[in-house]
């Protein structure tokens, strides 16, 4: 049967980190050149543009001996020129895996109910798995562990922060969120997080304040304000968010050690100050690159059975 990444709520916690130490693996070899996809072929299907999620993933395609190939919305464009389900028949006929990028959780679900290939999101309003792995990769090299952190996320209650809380569930990360009203995350998906997080001994706290958020934290964690689509909403949101900046006065109430997270791309003197971004204390670089030896490690996964 198949095996699909849409969110890491179908994962178990094994699974994951399976998933991170293949990625830790996976950086140790980095440039080298396999053949596991050797002959194998993925389609890229992206509705929305990015940077690294597609290099990232044509790249680790191609590290691993495979083929990619990236069919943007003038190409593909889901539901509209043709509909998901005939979308998802037709490529698993050419190609070995897809990999969506997509505007709604329902097309990257109806890709996957249909493809006879497995179906990774690349993002989508919900969920942005790979690029939560990626994260608690990078947390755990910098800590060498999960337990006894903190991570602190100051926004936006979106799908970033929806994959990376339930990672942090599954591994054992403890999760404060500090958010303006009307900007909390999913109900349903805090929920399922917060019996994860239960399960594993962690906890997964909402509030308002952000300098509760923070105090003591090991990972402060910050994302844009305005995301792709919603810039007719900026003047609104740059208000509301107003008082939520990443900034000096900010993490000094973090412990010592803190490193701080950013998903890019960043707005920087929005969501955070320049000095912060751009400081010894932020990973932000390292994350972006893990995010090709976490995605390679699904990959691996997916259509190899997690070779090492």
């Amino acid at each position: 049967m198949k095996k699909d990444l849409i969110t890491l709520l179908d994962y178990t916690d094994a699974q994951v980190l399976d998933l991170i130490d293949s990625a830790d693996r996976l950086k140790k070899e980095k440039g080298k050149l396999r053949n596991d996809l050797e002959g194998k072929s993925v389609a890229l299907v992206f509705q929305k543009p990015s940077n690294r999620t597609r290099v990232s993933f044509a790249v680790g395609v191609h590290e691993l001996g495979g083929h990619s190939l990236y069919l943007g919305p003038d190409e593909i464009s889901l539901g509209k020129r043709e509909s998901t389900h005939d979308v998802a028949k037709t490529l698993s006929r050419y190609v070995h895996c897809i990999v969506a990028r997509v505007f709604h959780n329902k097309d990257i679900v109806e890709l996957a109910q249909y493809a006879q290939v497995p179906v990774i999101n690349a993002l989508c309003d919900l969920y942005h798995p790979c690029q939560a792995l990626a994260d608690i990769q990078t947390i755990r090299e910098r800590f060498g562990k999960f337990k006894g952190l903190t991570l602190a996320y100051v926004g936006d209650g979106n799908n970033v922060f929806h994959s990376l809380m339930i990672a942090c569930a599954r591994v054992g990360i403890n999760v404060n969120f500090a958010g303006p009203e009307g900007y909390d995350p999913n109900p349903g998906v805090l929920k399922q997080a917060k019996a994860i997080a239960a399960k594993n001994g962690v906890t997964i706290t909402c509030d308002r304040d952000p300098r509760a958020a923070v105090k003591g934290a090991h990972v402060i964690y910050a994302d844009v304000w305005v995301s792709m689509g919603q810039e007719k909403e900026t003047a609104e949101r740059v208000q509301e968010f107003k008082g939520y900046q990443i900034n000096a006065p900010l993490v000094a109430a973090a412990d010592k050690n803190y490193i701080f997270m950013h998903c890019l791309p960043a707005h920087r003197g929005l969501e955070v100050t320049e000095d912060v971004i751009d400081g010894k204390h932020s990973l932000i670089f390292d994350q972006a690159e893990n995010r090709l030896h976490a995605q390679k490690a699904v990959l691996l996964y997916l259509l190899k059975g997690n070779k090492k």
